[in-house]
């Protein structure tokens, strides 16, 4: 088991009223999966990869997370957790514009600590991979939209996670781009072996998943 919830609540107060963002949320996820998300706007998606992701806390409930109670673990332990294990693909990218394309991949291994023979090795890796080596002294402001999200998805798999977090990953991109980062989430999903959860809109990407998660109201239907 990787990861699972149970009875999870998140909630915000608003004129002295609860507003529940989650609601007794109770999800089992095993290694190797490739989960979709799926709901209306507001519905909870992003606050619950959020959560999966150790970057937003909950009310009630607990968070298992490998062999660790998420819940019950201080802010720096956690922060630890989900450098070593969890990638995330953003749909606005969130690269560094001060850093070059090379700094953007290099990031998450400074974190790490890996030396330098070993970080350069991994970026150069990277950059073949996704077929960028031309653009890593590129600024993110100089690339396209779709250069983009491949710099984003490729710094998200470098520190190898095992659980790949993606909130709208082709959001901002053409079908063909599109097409191209689904393709390569399904194959780090079969031949790594790595977990993937996304959040979509669109029933095309959500079909790439092997189980599709449906969200209203904070509540899992």
């Amino acid at each position: 088991m990787l990861l699972e919830l149970k009875n999870i609540f998140k909630w915000v107060n608003s004129g002295g009223q609860r507003i529940f963002l989650l609601k007794d949320i109770n999800l089992s996820v095993e290694e190797g999966e490739f989960i979709s998300v799926m709901g209306p706007s507001g519905s909870g998606k992003s606050t619950l990869l959020n959560v999966i992701g150790m970057l937003d806390t909950f009310d009630e409930g607990e968070y298992h997370f490998l062999d660790e109670s998420v819940h019950t673990l201080k802010e720096k332990y956690r922060s630890n957790l989900y450098k070593e294990y969890i990638g995330f693909v953003f749909q606005s990218y969130h690269l560094l514009d001060d850093l070059t394309v090379y700094e953007n991949l290099e990031m998450p291994l400074l974190y790490k600590k890996y030396k330098g023979t070993e970080r350069k090795a991994m970026v150069g890796d990277m950059l073949d991979r996704f077929s960028i080596v031309g653009k890593k002294d590129l600024f993110p402001a100089q690339l396209s939209g779709g250069q983009q999200q491949l710099v984003g998805v490729a710094r998200a798999l470098i520190g190898k996670p095992k659980l790949i977090l993606a909130d709208e990953p082709t959001g901002n991109l053409n079908s063909q781009q599109s097409e191209e980062i689904m393709g390569l989430f399904k194959r780090l999903n079969e031949e790594d072996n790595v977990t993937i959860i996304q959040v979509t809109h669109s029933e095309k990407n959500a079909a790439y998943g092997s189980r599709i998660i449906n969200l209203l109201d904070g509540r899992m239907i």
